[in-house]
């Protein structure tokens, strides 16, 4: 098994609005820097990317009633890196939780480093969201 850690925000919106909102993978890179530094573009049934590191491919649920915006990454070295992430609802608000899973051989100092960064993404969705800069959220 490998050590996960789940990292959240609560952002004061309608938790359904904010999942829809998100889940444009096209939409993404403004404010997932971990995932791709410019942009997505659709390739068949996945997305292409560049990553911080390279070109990846990238896989996305399909858009459900559940707040379920899981994905799968392919780096191109090793296994494809799954990605939980949930949008819930928190009162009239939500929270979104994404699971970090640590990967075979990453050090304590990537690891915390990969914690931090999607916690400033976290907070870029969340500053997006609350300015009101993603369409159509209720």
């Amino acid at each position: 098994m490998l050590e996960t850690r789940t990292i959240s925000i609560s952002i004061n919106r309608n938790w359904n609005g904010v999942y829809e909102a998100m889940w444009r993978p096209e939409d993404c890179p403004k404010w997932a820097s971990g995932l791709s530094k410019s942009s997505l573009a659709k390739d068949g049934e996945v997305w292409k990317a560049e990553g911080p590191e390279g070109t990846i491919t990238i896989k996305f649920t399909d858009h459900n009633v559940f707040g379920v915006m899981d994905h799968y990454v392919d780096v191109g070295i090793g296994p494809e890196i799954y990605i939980p992430l949930r949008i819930i609802p928190n009162g009239d608000g939500a929270e979104v939780l994404l699971t970090l899973f640590r990967q075979p051989g990453m050090s304590d100092a990537k690891f915390e480093a990969d914690a931090e960064w999607v916690e400033r993404d976290l907070l870029s969705l969340k500053a997006l969201v609350t300015r009101g800069s993603v369409p159509n959220l209720s």
